[in-house]
């Protein structure tokens, strides 16, 4: 019986290792698409952000930030980021590894450069990356939708992004989504007008956030039991004669 478990346990931990998100490679497998959910973070996650923004490729970081930042630079940004402020929002995989982060900063108007869109005191801006694995998953669409449900949720009628031109993951979000954006200079400024929200958009981000909590919280789970029985079974541990600690 025992047998029967570990071996269950081996094959299904050596089936996450090997399809991670995988799915959305085929286009025969869009059925399969698993279901993105999206968690509010919070600054015990700053170490996934960073490993996160480490991992994308230069070309991804540029586009996520407009500039080449070093990783010295990263590593600030993270450290730096106001959780009391700002919002930031997460997609996980069942490795609890970041799929896409999306930073929505908040802002005095008069800062803005789109200062004259709206009357109110404060406006947003929404910055997103999404690791080269998910793409094609939906994950950028995802993330930007649920800023922009805090934004209306929060009395903020106006949702800004600033990007190069070439970035068309976030040019292609900024167009579904309605924005208005003006170009200059191989750069691009888009807006979003966002409706006053009511009793039910409060109602949806509190039932999102609390789908997105319980996914992780199954993930986070299961990747302890899969550790739990990798010990059991002698896998990963260290070397016999090494004399060093895992």
């Amino acid at each position: 019986m025992a047998d029967s478990f570990f071996s269950w346990l081996k094959r299904l931990g050596g089936k996450q290792e090997a399809d991670g998100v995988a799915p959305h490679a085929d286009p025969q497998h869009k059925a399969e698409r698993p279901m993105v959910f999206v968690k509010e973070l919070s600054p015990k996650s700053r170490r996934h952000l960073l490993r996160h923004f480490l991992a994308l490729e230069d070309k991804d970081r540029l586009l996520r930030f407009g500039s080449k930042l070093s990783d010295d630079m990263v590593i600030r940004y993270v450290e730096n980021i106001d959780f009391a402020r700002d919002t930031v929002f997460g997609v996980y995989d069942r490795r609890l590894r970041l799929l896409g982060v999306g930073h929505l900063a908040f802002a005095p108007r008069e800062s803005s450069r789109i200062s004259g869109a709206t009357i109110k005191p404060v406006v947003a801006e929404f910055g997103v990356s999404v690791s080269a694995a998910a793409r094609g998953l939906g994950v950028g669409t995802k993330l930007f939708l649920r800023a922009s449900m805090r934004c209306r949720n929060a009395d903020v009628d106006t949702l800004y992004m600033h990007c190069l031109s070439s970035n068309k993951v976030m040019m292609h979000i900024a167009k579904k989504a309605g924005m208005d954006i003006h170009r200059d200079y191989g750069e691009a400024d888009a807006y979003l007008k966002i409706s006053p929200a009511n009793s039910a958009t409060v109602f949806q981000e509190a039932m999102e956030e609390q789908a997105a909590m319980l996914d992780y919280i199954i993930k986070a789970n299961f990747k302890a039991l899969l550790k739990w029985g990798a010990r059991v079974m002698g896998i990963g541990g260290k070397d016999k004669g090494s004399g060093g600690k895992t």
